[in-house]
């Protein structure tokens, strides 16, 4: 991995710690998520789950950090070894598909959160019912982030790379 990468890797968790730090008023709607699938689909697997790890433990330095930080890492680096692969192996993706899989990442995301609470209290249906709300809430703003970051995001790295990585003729 060249610094460039490393570079860019430090720079998508920084947003999506401001994000996620930005947005703390509504519950489940932050950029993480999306920022993750951009990160896996435009720069493989291992990157996303780097920015998975990073993010998860930055953030939650500022919110508060607890058993559930374990399993928000577990998640996001899921959703991002998923998209990564997506990614990898799918050559053109279309809009559409990455807003969907962001919807179904809200949902998986939440099925995987309320897993905490199964490991603490031994219940799992009433605690990820009671949360599917909030996993709606999640998946629609996964939706309008991926439209939102995803082509300004694929843009930056197609001009990066075109200028500084120019294919011989």
């Amino acid at each position: 991995m060249n610094t460039y990468k490393l570079t860019l890797l430090a720079i998508l968790s920084a947003l999506a710690v401001g994000g996620r730090y930005a947005f703390q008023f509504l519950p489940n709607v932050q950029p993480v998520t999306a920022i993750i699938i951009v990160c896996g689909v435009l720069l493989g697997p291992l990157s996303s789950i780097i920015v998975g790890l990073l993010t998860t433990f930055l953030s939650n330095m500022l919110l508060g950090m607890g058993i559930w930080t374990i399993w928000q890492m577990i998640s996001w680096c899921m959703i991002g070894l998923i998209s990564g692969l997506i990614g990898k192996y799918v050559t053109k993706i279309p809009l559409w598909f990455i807003v969907t899989f962001g919807i179904f990442s809200g949902y998986l995301y939440g099925f995987v959160i309320s897993l905490t609470t199964y490991q603490v209290t031994g219940y799992f249906i009433p605690y990820y019912i009671a949360g599917l709300p909030f996993d709606t809430a999640h998946a629609i703003g996964n939706g309008i982030f991926l439209l939102l970051l995803y082509p300004i995001v694929k843009q930056l790295l197609k001009e990066y790379n075109d200028n500084h990585f120019p294919t011989k003729p």
